[in-house]
């Protein structure tokens, strides 16, 4: 602990002030990956001293996938980084210049992807909906170079339905919570893959959201390609899980409760 509370002092000595996240990896107990000098597997510093690195096997194996693939499917339970990592390998390939745009995109599901309802003017209406996205750009590229870059369209952040018609080059596009497309719209987006363009499609299986019991298109999608060459397809697990650790708990729980038989109501008489 005295070494660990060290740490803490001497990130605060240096940035004058200790970002939650970098907290959480300071005071981690040893069950990620542990770290082999200050630069060793960084993948982007980030704002405020932070290190953003693959914590886990499955990201280290996430993390080189999207090396040696153009398209990465990252599967797995919420708290596993597997779109954080992602959205960091984008910053990396940006800063680069590996490809000349960040693209991030996800089914608007809650919304009834037209938005149409809504009120307010386009911008207030996705923001709610993309607000993950945007926290994980916020760690890692400083705020007036972020303002900077969404207003010149250097990095571009839309909902699923706005990619239809558009051919995506020379870009790191990233499909978060891709469980809540349909099959109709993955084809869609999966199609739009242009020259030199990096695709990393993100999701979990067990938070589907569609509405009208309406399946999701990523199981199927996943199953057809993934022996697809020129695809991989990284399963992350409980073991990934970098949140609190209440979050893997709480997972346990749910899962154990999901495998069992709904009790049969007594009928009447």
């Amino acid at each position: 602990f005295a070494e660990r509370f060290e740490q803490l002092l001497q990130h605060v000595e240096r940035y004058h002030e200790l970002p939650r996240k970098v907290l959480d990896d300071i005071m981690s107990d040893g069950a990620a990956m542990q770290d082999e000098g200050e630069e060793s597997g960084v993948i982007v510093h980030g704002n405020a001293g932070l290190r953003v690195k693959a914590r886990t096997p499955n990201q280290q194996r996430l993390v080189e996938a999207v090396r040696s693939h153009d398209m990465v499917f990252a599967i797995g339970p919420a708290g596993t980084g597997k779109t954080y990592t992602a959205v960091a390998l984008a910053v990396k390939a940006l800063k680069e210049r590996q490809v000349r745009r960040i693209i991030l995109t996800r089914p608007a599901v809650e919304a009834g992807e037209s938005l149409g309802f809504l009120p307010g003017d386009l911008r207030e209406k996705l923001d709610p909906y993309l607000q993950p996205l945007y926290d994980a750009l916020k760690d890692m590229i400083p705020a007036a170079r972020l303002a900077e870059h969404l207003e010149t369209g250097v990095i571009q952040i839309a909902p699923l339905a706005f990619m239809r018609g558009r051919t995506l080059d020379h870009a790191f596009v990233i499909l978060d919570e891709a469980q809540n497309a349909t099959l109709a719209q993955l084809k869609m987006f999966l199609t739009r893959m242009g020259r030199s363009a990096k695709f990393v499609i993100t999701g979990d299986l067990t938070q589907v959201d569609l509405p009208h019991n309406q399946p999701s298109g990523l199981v199927k999608a996943i199953d057809w390609l993934r022996e697809v060459e020129g695809i991989s397809v990284i399963d992350l697990d409980q073991r990934d899980i970098i949140r609190h650790e209440l979050v893997t708990r709480v997972l346990e729980v749910f899962d154990k409760h999901a495998e069992a038989p709904e009790p049969r109501s007594k009928s009447r008489k």
